[in-house]
């Protein structure tokens, strides 16, 4: 019986990836030890995460770092940061923004779900460029020029959302972003591998950048990173940590949190519920460290044989299995293409009796659509593979 089974929950097999409705990516053996060891010991939550930033400033080449409950709730701190300063009585407004620069522009097609992390804290979003491409409209999008046009006196920064097909390209709007002393926001959760990631944006300037602790890094799920400037990690730290505290006899780390500069400490701030445990931080500086020195990397080859023993698996079944090459230092992916005629299923049916079954496998749903399967293999190992392929046979009639 597994964790799962005793508390109520199945077990499933993820070979959708790193999605957090799907538990995010299973953990090395390291990282768990790691967050094992730091539950047997207490420590300062404040020297903790100055000392994961001195980790994160090396891992990313950026001036400080901070570990968060995600890459969301980076992204909610790093507003709030670029809102508040080191102004404890702006922090404790927040997201009450009245009367304040509390305006990040962002591109159209910018926008999604993920707008609620940037909002959470008070900020408004506003809206350049049009999705001509998606619309059939046009063929150009969102340039930098507009962000420039829409900067007003109420502009308190720029949001991105780095992808690597974003537009206009992320140093064109950096450019025009500091041509007015406004820091820059980006959104890079799902943006590693490659490792070079971690440092890329940093490098062209950008003012914080947020990852994902749960995803390519394969830490703690409830885990992001957020690295940029030392004085906006500053004001992270302050509008997250526990700030019950005395000022006389508080001692944060000037690296992290410069008291020399404070009027007063603020009270808890609005990332007070974004917490993030001990044992979190632990595991997320492990994961890191071994993302970093390239220990995943091996592991490509054994993806690949995972995914063709699961194509000759389904051999026989009214389905067309494409493995598809890893592209740079991304994943090989697996594509059952099916023939929903002959199965006389949809694809959505499919993959819904898949979730459904003992044990419950499920694929990634992005190509649903176009009737195809979308198999990742980061989280299999040789039994869920077997367990995979014989559910694929089940579902499809060959069980």
């Amino acid at each position: 019986m597994t964790i799962y089974e005793s508390l109520g929950a199945r077990a499933i097999i993820n070979v959708s990836g790193s999605s957090t409705r799907v538990g995010g990516a299973l953990m090395p053996q390291k990282v768990v030890e790691a967050m094992s060891l730091a539950a047997l010991e207490s420590v300062s939550m404040t020297e903790l995460q100055a000392a994961a930033s001195r980790r994160i400033k090396q891992a990313t080449g950026a001036e400080a770092g901070y570990v968060t409950s995600g890459a969301a709730a980076g992204l909610t701190l790093g507003a709030a940061a670029i809102m508040a300063g080191l102004d404890p009585a702006k922090m404790e407004r927040l997201p009450d923004t009245t009367g304040m620069k509390n305006e990040f522009i962002i591109s159209r097609e910018h926008r999604n779900g993920y707008d609620h992390s940037i909002r959470l804290a008070g900020a408004r979003l506003i809206d350049v460029g049009m999705n001509e491409q998606v619309a059939g409209a046009g063929v150009r999008r969102t340039e930098a020029w507009e962000y420039e046009a829409a900067i007003t006196e109420r502009t308190a920064g720029i949001a991105y959302v780095a992808l690597p097909d974003s537009q206009p390209p992320l140093p064109r709007v950096i450019e025009v972003a500091h041509k007015y002393k406004l820091p820059v926001l980006v959104d890079a959760a799902a943006q590693l591998p490659p490792a070079v990631n971690l440092r890329r944006f940093i490098d062209m300037g950008a003012d914080l950048v947020a990852f994902s602790g749960g995803k390519a890094i394969r830490g703690p799920q409830s885990t992001g990173i957020l690295a940029g400037r030392k004085d906006l990690i500053a004001s992270v730290a302050l509008q997250h940590l526990d700030m019950d505290e005395h000022f006389d006899i508080w001692e944060p780390p000037a690296d992290l949190i410069p008291k020399d500069k404070l009027i007063g400490i603020p009270r808890h701030g609005i990332g007070r519920g974004f917490k993030v445990a001990k044992e979190g931080i632990a595991g997320i500086m492990t994961a890191l460290d071994l993302f970093t020195h390239g220990v995943y990397k091996v592991d490509m080859e054994t993806y690949r044989r995972y995914l063709e023993a699961i194509a000759d698996g389904v051999s026989g079944l009214p389905v067309e299995p494409r493995v598809m090459p890893a592209k740079g230092e991304g994943f090989p992916m697996l594509h059952l293409v099916l023939d929903t005629k002959k199965i006389g299923r949809t694809a959505f049916e499919v993959c819904r009796d898949l979730k459904r079954g003992a044990p419950g496998v499920f694929p990634n749903e992005g190509m649903l659509e176009k009737d195809t399967l979308v198999i990742h293999p980061m989280n299999l190992s040789d039994e869920r593979v077997e367990a995979v392929a014989r559910r694929l046979r089940e579902v499809m009639g060959k069980g």
